[in-house]
């Protein structure tokens, strides 16, 4: 364990939050009564006294093989493999999911809307935004920048327009041939 952690294979803080999830006990027991086969006996035990319950039915009411009971009791066979690994599986899931709630405010984590979100929301706002061409490519480019523009004062606004009269895309796209 110690060169697991030591060689950086795997997230050791992920491994750590893992472990000290308050969960975590539980799993490890539902783990371990499986792979010991601590509840093997329990479970074929159970199993053997639905047989039993079965055979008497059948022996004493020759029920039709449709019968409701006789399927109720072969529905009650607990399959030990699939009764583990769906004990496993909720405890898993109920610590991944806390695990995943807590991680969604830290940085190094996925962001909480998609990119496609952000840019659809980015471009309603520019569309949406009344100004001069220039102001409005100002605007376009605080937003890419993630610079809050109405946080800009005004001489910092009037220098960015500076700058942003310097792009070609400020350029009119209309001819100006003739006009004096």
């Amino acid at each position: 364990m110690i060169e697991l952690l030591k060689n950086k294979k795997i997230d050791s803080t992920l491994l750590c939050e893992l472990a000290s999830h308050p969960d975590f006990v539980k799993l490890l027991a539902d783990i371990k009564i499986y792979v010991d086969g601590i509840a093997t006996m329990q479970i074929q035990n159970l199993n053997t006294w639905v047989d039993v319950a079965r055979e008497e039915i059948i022996k004493t009411y020759n029920p039709d093989k449709s019968d409701s009971t006789l399927y109720t009791l072969d529905s009650a066979h607990i399959d030990e493999n699939e009764y583990f690994s769906q004990r496993i599986h909720n405890d898993m899931d109920s610590i991944i999911k806390d695990l995943r709630e807590s991680h969604l405010i830290r940085n190094d984590s996925a962001p909480v809307t998609s990119t496609a979100e952000e840019l659809k929301r980015n471009i309603e706002e520019i569309l949406n935004f009344k100004g001069s061409r220039v102001e409005q490519l100002l605007f376009t480019f605080c937003k890419q920048t993630k610079i809050k523009y109405h946080k800009l004062s005004e001489e910092e606004k009037k220098w960015l327009i500076k700058i942003v009269q310097k792009s070609e895309f400020t350029k009119s796209h209309i001819p100006q041939r003739g006009k004096k």
